[in-house]
């Protein structure tokens, strides 16, 4: 295999192990993340509601 070959395979095994081996901790933005969610399910199941 070439060396860029090699190295385009060992940079996608990197990337894919980022999000396994991330920070356990959460910040203010996955908590703000999480609030937005909520609240975009709450507005479909009222919207649900209503046209029923």
């Amino acid at each position: 295999m070439k060396l860029w070959k090699k190295m385009v395979v060992i940079g996608c095994l990197l990337a894919l192990m980022v999000p396994a081996f991330g920070c356990s901790e959460e910040g203010p933005a996955e908590e703000a993340g999480k609030k937005i969610d909520q609240a975009v399910d709450d507005a479909k199941q009222e919207a649900k509601k209503l046209f029923e």
